[in-house]
This record gives structure tokens, sequence and C-alpha cells, in this order.
């Protein structure tokens, strides 16, 4: 069975009948447009600086420094000028017309309430009491929010059929991600079959895409700051011709350049490293989403499952 290599294209950016660019309507057109750049296909062309900041403005949901180009500008680090720059490379005629998609109400901050209430917990009360729990379970749902509503349906289908259409899927992570590696693994093995951990058991990661075909799928994990050997994994792998999922941060992750589907996770918390809490539920989506693109096999395959985990006696 084949499968589409490119996934669904941005509507909001592109030309004119007159040729020229026509800027991007949303915050969704320009997540849209900032993926399409991070893998060269882009109607233009963004400097490594002008991409890290549109990748750092994406970031800024609801921030107050969005009112003001001089409060963006020192917020990341950047001169006005580069972000006068940015707006016109994008199509619009200056800051001010991007700066109002910016503050368009869906850019408003989800999860307002919880920072608040997280705030106020934390109010004369030692972090590591009762504060310090309700803050970080507060930013963990705000992330949540943020990726249910930031979520491109249309790049995670895609991220779904090519998983179920793949003869064999191998999903890459290390360190923290590789916990998350080992959930997807054991989730989507509960509905298909030949799904492996890359370099299961130390087999070896150039070994492990040596054995991969052209029509199989790597799903590969990693956030800011990426791990090296990841990137340079995925990377090795699309220059064979393999499909690539990315579940990572940004549009501008060296993984979304690579990929044909990426899925993209908010992860900013007080955790002392980087959150995987809304990772985990991004596995869970793909999992429950690749169940549902196959119901017929899903359903045989968890039925034979349960027949097995009672034929050896697993549970009590």
């Amino acid at each position: 069975m084949t499968r589409p290599r490119s996934g669904p294209s941005s509507k909001g950016a592109g030309h004119d009948p007159d040729g020229t660019l026509a800027p991007p309507q949303s915050v969704q057109d320009l997540r849209d447009l900032m993926l399409q750049v991070s893998r060269g296909e882009a109607p233009l062309s963004l400097g490594p600086k002008a991409q890290q900041a549109l990748a750092d403005i994406l970031d800024l949901r609801g921030d107050p420094a969005l009112l003001s180009i001089t409060a963006l500008a020192e917020k990341l680090s950047v001169n006005p000028s580069t972000l006068t720059r940015l707006a016109r490379n994008l199509g619009y005629p200056g800051f001010g017309a991007f700066q109002q998609v910016l503050l368009d109400a869906s850019m408003a901050a989800p999860g307002d309430f919880y920072t608040r209430q997280a705030q106020t917990a934390l109010a004369g009360e030692d972090a590591s009491g009762m504060g310090g729990v309700t803050r970080l379970c507060r930013e963990n749902q705000a992330n949540i929010e943020r990726f249910l509503e930031g979520c491109d349906i249309g790049q995670f289908r895609h991220a779904t059929e090519m998983i179920t259409t793949a003869p064999r899927v191998m999903v890459h992570g290390i360190r923290q991600f590789h916990a998350f590696a080992s959930f997807l693994v054991y989730g989507l093995r509960m509905i298909r079959s030949d799904v492996h951990l890359l370099d299961s058991n130390g087999l070896g990661v150039a070994e492990g895409i040596a054995s991969m075909e052209a029509e199989d799928v790597l799903v590969t994990a990693s956030c800011a700051p990426y791990s090296t050997q990841v990137a340079q994994a995925a990377k090795a792998a699309a220059e064979r011709g393999i499909g690539i999922v990315a579940v990572t941060d940004r549009a501008s992750s060296p993984l979304a350049a690579v990929s044909q589907a990426a899925v993209l996770v908010p992860h900013d918390t007080s955790f002392l490293s980087n959150s995987l809490t809304t990772f985990i539920l991004a596995a869970e989506c793909l999992i429950n989403g690749c169940a549902a693109a196959s119901p017929e096999r899903a359903k045989q395959a968890l039925a034979e499952r349960d027949r097995m985990i009672k034929r050896l006696n697993v549970e009590i």
C-alpha cells in the first residue's frame, strides 16, 4: 500500500494574482508557514535570525510584550528593525498589520485562569509545599489547552495515516524522550504489529535505519534543546526516503524540517527539566487516532491481546 509523502499545505500565505505575497491571516496560518519555511517549501525565504524570531513570537501567547514593537524586540533580544523586516518579508505592509494578527482573540493565552490560580496558591507558601504542586499542575493544564487550541488537525491526520499504512514503524527518542518513545511503541503495538524502538537493546541506530525500507515510517521525538543524535538520525532516515513523523515543540525544530507530518507540543513549565506531560498526551492521541483510522483491525488486535493475557494469567 502506498501513502502520500507530503502533508497538507498551508493556504494562509501564498501569492495574490499580481504576484505579491498574501500575508497570513491568522496565528494558525503563521504556524503553517513556519513549518513550510523549516521544510524549504515556503513561497518566501527567511534568514536564521528571522526564523528564530518568528518561532519565539509564536510561543508568546498572550504576552504583554506583543503590545509594543520595542517591548517585543527586547523580549526576543533583537532590534526592532528585525521585526519590521520580518513583517514585510511575511507580506504585511508593516509591523502594525503583523501585530494585529498576533493580538487576535485566538492569541489570548489559554490557561490564564490557571496561572492566576497558581500565583495565588504560591503567595506566602513554600514552593516545596502545595504551592509548588499547584503551580506545576496548572502550568501543565495550560499546556494541554495550548496543545488543543493549536493542534493542526491536517498534520495530525497525516501522521496517523502514515503510521497506520506503513509496513513497519520505528520510534526514536533518547534521554527523557526514551520514555515517550517506549510508551508510544507500547500503545501502537496494542493495535498493530511491527512497531519497534529504534536502537532497541542497543543494537545501533545506524543498523536500525539501514534495515528500514522506503515505505516504513520513523516517528522521531525531541524538544529544545534538541538531541543531536535524534536530529541526525531523522535527517539520515529522510535522506533514504523513509517517512518521518515528528513529535516536537516548534515548527522550526530540526525534526519538523525533515518530516512529512509534524505534531507540535507545548511544554513550558517550571519543572526542572523538559516536561513530558503534554507529550504523553500527544502519544495517547496518536494511538487513539491510529486505532480509529483502522477500527476493525484495532478491535481484532485488542481482542487477541486480551485472549493472550487471559491465557498466560498476566492479570489478577
